[in-house]
This record gives structure tokens, C-alpha cells and sequence, in this order.
């Protein structure tokens, strides 16, 4: 730490402009030869939200002798509908993190790689960071597990 970094510390603000909110890295997978165009609709849909800003994308897919093929957006962007996407920062998922996520691949199964900064949180912290506040934990509950306890709850 910086006589800058205790100084803030000692007041509790700290100065920063973040460049970036936070970021999740996705891998979602499918039987076959997936993911098809209707996902590609829905990061496209997603994207244009402004709620997100995409990062990196890959499409993965295992062969059923185990054998991994890795293919970046500027490969298959005419096949799904997907010219002129505008990736921020284009290889942010490296080979180490490819590997990584690759092991939950199944042979004969696909998946995509998606990378996003939620830029509706970036200034919320940046404010948080300001305050002398850190994130100490988050949990992410898969929308059908949410859908299904609401509709327990409800009924």
C-alpha cells in the first residue's frame, strides 16, 4: 500500500474512476452442436440493453473422442447472426481460463464462453470503492431455481 492507499484508508474515501464494472465469466452449455441463432439473439438483445457490455465471446464444443475446438466471434459471427458485434476487449478469456472451464464440457456437447462487464454496476463501484467498501461476497442464483422458488412461495 501507498501513503495515498493509507490515507484513504485512514479517512475511509479512496479516489478512483473505474474504467470497468464487474466483470462474470459465463460458460453455458448445450447438447450437440448448439447454441443456435435464438442465444446469439439474446446476447445481441442483451447487449444493446446497455445493462452489460460484452467482453469476450467463444463457442467451445467437444467431439466425441474428446477433442476441443475453440472458435472466436470473428469465425462464426456470419453463421449466428453476430457481424458487426462490438467486443470491448476482445482474448479477455485466456487460454489458462479456456482450459479451466473446458474440463465441464462433455464429449458431444458445446458450450459458449461469454464475458461480460455489468456496466449498470460500474459506478455503483466506484462509489462503494470511494466509501472504503468492498465487496465481501456474492452469490449468483440460476434464474430456474428463483422461477421456482417464487412459484412455490406464490401458490
Amino acid at each position: 500500500m501507498n501513503d495515498a492507499d493509507n490515507a484513504a484508508q485512514a479517512s475511509g474515501t479512496r479516489e478512483a474512476e473505474f474504467r470497468y464494472g464487474p466483470v462474470e465469466i459465463y460458460l453455458i452449455g448445450f447438447e450437440g452442436e448448439r447454441p443456435g441463432r435464438e442465444v446469439a439473439d439474446a446476447i445481441l438483445e442483451l447487449i444493446r440493453s446497455g445493462s452489460v457490455r460484452l467482453l469476450d465471446l467463444l463457442f467451445v464444443s467437444r467431439s466425441s473422442t474428446g477433442d476441443l475446438t475453440v472458435l472466436e466471434l470473428e469465425e462464426i459471427a456470419d453463421k449466428y447472426g453476430l457481424e458487426g458485434l462490438e467486443i470491448v476487449e476482445l482474448g479477455l478469456a485466456g487460454e489458462d481460463d479456456i482450459d479451466d472451464l473446458a474440463a465441464a464440457i462433455e464429449p458431444e456437447t458445446s458450450a459458449v464462453v461469454l464475458v461480460v462487464e455489468h456496466a449498470w454496476a460500474r459506478k455503483f463501484a466506484e462509489t462503494v470503492y470511494r466509501a472504503g467498501g468492498r465487496v465481501l461476497q456474492t452469490e449468483r442464483i440460476p434464474a430456474p431455481v428463483v422461477n421456482e422458488v417464487v412459484a412455490a412461495v406464490s401458490t
